[in-house]
């Protein structure tokens, strides 16, 4: 009995009782953690989003599901690994729970090699409570992410039918956690929660990755077609605008923005060859081309172009209308074909001179004509053949330069004042209302080292077009200056000067002055001149060139050009 008359053997059952309320109380606390994770777990799911369609939402994202991991789980470190074709390698997709920057980047495992690489391969879940004597780790990577226990699955992606069957799937990587808080061990338990977690994320990555793709394809193609010269506009078969980009909207004269979209095309597009267009191409379902001018001032000369964009089923689903600029390849073609008249005529010119006086020696049998008169005739027919020559020479030039074709240079010690005298000389021989003066400073050398030919060339241009453009005569300054490697020449005359919209064009090829198309040319001088003169390179690799120095209309120019005082070919510069 004890102190209060109690028999010994009730004491032994209230102890067995005691530790049956023990027993049933560990258990009904498991039941609650138990409780308490899988309210967890689905908390945790439903708050991951299943669409995610920036790179920022994916890693906020993200950075929730590891954390929420983590703690489920009761793990130090939480990491997504995703296999990378290129490599073979399964690397971290940031962020990761409880891994620095260095140990993310580090953090690489061939497809073929340890607990990473089996998992992906065969598909199964592997808990490993002791890093470092199992065999399937490696022990590098261990060591460096100061890992004792883990568990490792697969992320896999699952295609469903509309019954909710799976018909595909395809693994993309991996989830890892690490280290068991509190000294304890991962169980099977962990497995079963952390697969669930796994197949949400990875539907949300790969979900994210292919949104992300197509999103940054749109945003690609969207500047692109911001940023290109080429107008665009998108007429869906309603005759809504899908899309009219900035350089169309430039091109027709409308203004810019983006408050066109999803309205009709009758009411956004005022130009009516394009309104035709459009509609005619909705119409009648057929792709068409036409040029049209915007109007308004502007004089530039566009090409339109729709497409059709079919759907699945064949029916047309939009129409799209492509402008281009052709202003100036319809200017080159004018300039060709004035070109090719005005080439005509000065070929024409010099050999009706040559025949007219070669038929009058001819039909001179009695000998009518004194030997004064004949050679009168044949310096005439001299300087015909001259022109002649010139103008072949200019053509050839041209078209060598036009096929890529370097001009050869016959380079030589030339004699300045001499080559000067001549081509004066020769142009005041054709004019009799112009004075030529030469002044050559004296620190002018009396040789300079370069192609005769074509320094001849240079000069007589610029004359003959001081003497050409100075109709009412009066005085042509040649000057020449010395300026360190090169020497510098100058023509200056007193005739109608260049209208400063031509002046950064007028070195163009076909270029002519408009309002002057009296004055006969074939607009290929200065262009060649300029060409000729940069051929010209001096030791230190610097050019010859051609400039207008100074113009005034109505009062007089100033084309200036310098050549190297020693020449040197290409070779001759790599060589040094």
């Amino acid at each position: 009995m004890d102190e209060v008359g109690r028999p010994e053997s009730d004491h032994s059952d209230l102890r067995k009782d005691l530790e049956r309320y023990k027993i049933v109380v560990a258990e009904l606390q498991r039941t609650i953690r138990d409780l308490e994770t899988q309210l967890n777990t689905a908390t945790t799911m439903a708050e991951m989003p299943q669409v995610v369609v920036t790179q920022p939402e994916l890693h906020n994202t993200l950075n929730r599901l590891v954390r929420k991991v983590a703690m489920i789980v009761q793990s130090e470190k939480c990491v997504i690994m995703l296999f990378q074709a290129e490599s073979g390698e399964l690397s971290v997709l940031p962020p990761a729970l409880g891994l620095n920057t260095e140990q993310q980047r580090a953090f690489r495992v061939k497809a073929t090699e340890g607990v990473t690489g089996s998992v992906f391969r065969e598909g199964d879940p592997v808990v490993f409570n002791d890093a470092v004597q199992d065999g399937r780790t490696i022990k590098d990577l261990v060591a460096f992410l100061h890992v004792r226990n883990g568990v490792c699955v697969p992320l896999v992606t699952k295609k469903k039918d509309e019954q909710e069957r799976v018909v595909e799937q395809r693994t993309i990587g991996v989830m890892h956690v690490f280290n068991k808080r509190f000294g304890q061990e991962f169980n099977d338990d962990d497995v079963r929660l952390l697969s669930m977690l796994a197949d949400q994320a990875a539907a949300v990555i790969s979900n994210a990755q292919l949104y992300i793709q197509i999103s940054e394809e749109k945003e690609e193609l969207a500047d692109t077609l911001e940023s290109m010269t080429t107008g665009v506009i998108v007429v869906a078969q309603s005759g809504e605008v899908r899309l009219f980009n900035p350089a169309a909207q430039r091109m027709l004269g409308v203004g810019s923005g983006n408050e066109y979209q999803g309205r009709p095309y009758t009411e956004v597009v005022e130009d009516d060859h394009v309104r035709g267009l459009i509609g005619s191409t909705l119409g009648v379902e057929t792709e068409q081309v036409a040029e049209f001018s915007a109007g308004n001032g502007d004089d530039r000369i566009y090409q339109a172009q729709t497409t059709l964009i079919r759907g699945d089923n064949g029916a047309v689903q939009n129409v799209v209308a492509i402008f281009n600029d052709i202003t100036d390849i319809r200017n080159v073609e004018q300039m060709k074909t004035a070109f090719v008249s005005t080439v005509s005529h000065e070929l024409r010119t010099p050999l009706t001179s040559i025949k007219g006086f070669i038929a009058t020696l001819l039909e001179d049998e009695e000998g009518y004509y004194d030997e004064a008169t004949r050679r009168e005739f044949y310096e005439i027919i001299n300087q015909s053949c001259d022109r002649l020559k010139r103008l072949i020479d200019d053509l050839l030039n041209i078209s060598r330069i036009e096929a890529g074709r370097s001009l050869d240079l016959r380079l030589q010690d030339v004699e300045v004042r001499e080559v000067v005298d001549r081509i004066v000389q020769a142009q005041q021989s054709y004019t009799d209302r112009h004075q030529l003066v030469v002044e050559i400073a004296p620190g002018v050398p009396q040789r300079i080292h370069v192609d005769q030919d074509k320094f001849e060339q240079i000069l007589d241009n610029l004359l003959g077009n001081a003497i050409k453009y100075a109709p009412d005569g009066g005085a042509i300054r040649i000057e020449g200056h010395d300026e360190g490697e090169f020497v510098r020449f100058g023509v200056t005359d007193q005739g109608l000067g260049v209208p400063e919209a031509a002046r950064e064009r007028i070195f163009e090829r076909f270029e002519k002055i408009q309002g002057r198309e009296h004055i006969k040319g074939t607009g290929i001088g200065l262009y060649l001149v300029k060409v000729l003169a940069q051929y010209h390179r001096s030791p230190s690799g610097e050019r010859g060139e051609v400039w207008l120095a100074w113009t005034e209309e109505g009062v007089g120019s100033t084309f200036s050009f310098r050549l190297p005082k020693l020449t040197v070919t290409m070779e001759s510069q790599e060589k040094e």
